[in-house]
């Protein structure tokens, strides 16, 4: 593709002086090759433009910048802000993939893996061919690809919805982190429909505090032709306020436009009636608690705002599964339980620790961590709750990460002290999985929050294999053949 083609509606400093053939965009110079337009982009641990003269040596045909740089030995050109033209290069150089979908974009602290995985479900039930991009895997139909983040940068998203594009997807259903709102990784999309489901503490070690933390959110319905709002949330009530396009809000106790009553929680799901303007419906869901409510009602929300048939939509919920590492039962043969949750914010924990309560025969055993280089505001926030709402804590590591493992913990441990429940302290992550089967009592619910999803542990800067299913199952045989 000429340089001039790839560069439209990117705004330049500068004009193009060379309207040389470009044959691919890298913003990492490691992946850079013969002919190649390398983009540098400011991070947070380092700055592409440090790394020009490697992007040359390795064939770089071309150098967009934003700083203001000393001549070079290839064409380089200078933008006003290298993410936002890194979108729009990418969505010229795939030939535009984002207007040949329907995208869809769920944001929130809480509750986005559930309900893009919800609304795909949906739109799978109702004879759509769906892509999605999320925590867990990004999917195209139903081939699963990996991911490394919640929101992939720009030029890898732009692949991904081309490829979606080649396969016959007619939507994208996408989790939008704040990092990608504020980082602009989304730049550029046009969403169809965006849902908003809370905002609660996470997140602070990069915004700073929660007032930029919404800001951020904000952008993606300034993109959006349709929003869904949770008005139960406070924020959620200040963004449906001061929100331009159109909008449905949902809620449980708020007046809404869609509006949950009677709701009956049970280890099997939720039931509950839906109120519309025109309607009162009955909607089941078989994954436990009351958060699992409100994700119900943003992926109803969606699919209607999308032109779904109602009916549909209830039918598509009643055969719906739940999301590995979401209150997922990890089967034991025992006569207590063990759920996975990825809960790591004080709101996620908070719900989480609830939705067990409602039904646990006995204690409710909870453990976790905090992961390392992150918001260290939240972890004595998260140890006063599990201390309040647990009968008994087994405070360990979750991805510690460069940070000190103990130091963590006892930055969890100082709210853990402010309530009067029992806990224990156990830094590796295994032998605290050990203790907390070893002692569990009949009728006891052990939660381990915090790594959800996830087959790693981080420690230091090394990824290691830590699948928590696996964890449990070893485990449990060792304690059979000792018994």
């Amino acid at each position: 593709m000429k340089l001039s083609k790839l560069l439209e509606n990117v705004k330049l400093l500068q004009s193009i002086t060379e309207n040389i053939d470009i044959t691919g965009i890298a913003y990492d110079s490691r992946k850079v090759v013969k002919g190649y337009l390398f983009v540098c982009i400011k991070g947070y641990e380092t700055d592409g433009h440090l790394y020009i003269e490697n992007a040359i040596a390795n064939g770089a045909a071309a150098i967009l910048v934003q700083d203001e740089i000393a001549q070079l030995s290839v064409p380089c050109l200078r933008a006003e802000d290298t993410r936002k033209a890194l979108a729009q290069i990418a969505a010229n150089f795939y030939d535009h993939p984002e207007k040949k979908l329907k995208p869809v974009a769920v944001t929130g602290t809480n509750g986005k893996t559930t309900v893009t995985t919800l609304i795909k479900s949906i739109l799978d039930f109702a004879g759509k061919k769906v892509g999605l991009i999320g925590t867990n895997a990004n999917m195209i139909g139903n081939t699963v690809l990996p991911t490394e983040r919640t929101t992939p940068e720009s030029l890898d998203l732009f692949e991904l919805f081309a490829h979606m594009v080649d396969e016959g997807m007619e939507y994208v259903v996408m989790e939008v982190s704040s990092h990608s709102l504020f980082l602009n990784r989304v730049y550029g999309i046009p969403f169809a429909v965006a849902a908003f489901t809370n905002l609660t503490q996470d997140h602070l070690d990069f915004h700073g505090n929660m007032e930029n933390y919404f800001l951020a959110k904000q952008i993606l319905f300034t993109m959006c032709d349709t929003a869904i709002i949770n008005i139960d949330d406070d924020y959620g009530q200040r963004l449906a306020k001061e929100n331009q396009c159109p909008t449905i809000t949902y809620s449980v106790d708020a007046e809404s436009d869609l509006k949950a009553t009677n709701c009956r929680i049970s280890p099997r799901g939720v039931i509950f009636s839906l109120t519309t303007q025109e309607s009162e419906l009955s909607v089941r869901l078989g994954i436990p608690g009351k958060f699992s409510v409100y994700n119900c009602l943003a992926a109803f929300s969606v699919c209607l705002a999308l032109g779904i048939d109602a009916q549909k939509i209830i039918d598509a919920l009643l055969v719906a599964k739940g999301v590995p590492g979401r209150a997922e039962n990890v089967y034991t043969g025992t006569d207590y339980t063990v759920l996975i949750d990825y809960a790591h914010t004080p709101d996620g924990l908070e719900n989480i620790i609830r939705t067990v309560k409602d039904f646990a025969q006995g204690r409710v055993v909870t453990l976790f961590g905090c992961g390392g280089d992150r918001d260290p505001v939240k972890r004595p926030i998260m140890g006063k709750i599990a201390g309040e709402l647990s009968d008994f804590c087994i405070i360990t590591s979750d991805n510690p990460r460069t940070e000190e493992p103990m130091n963590i913990i006892r930055q969890i441990e100082a709210g853990m002290k402010e309530t009067s429940c029992s806990y224990t302290v156990i830094e590796k992550r295994r032998d605290a999985i050990r203790f907390a089967l070893t002692e569990a009592q009949p009728g006891d619910c052990i939660i381990l929050a915090g790594k959800g999803h996830e087959t790693y542990q981080i420690i230091g800067k090394e990824k290691r294999h830590f699948d928590e299913r696996e964890v449990i199952r070893e485990i449990l045989a060792e304690l059979s053949e000792k018994a």
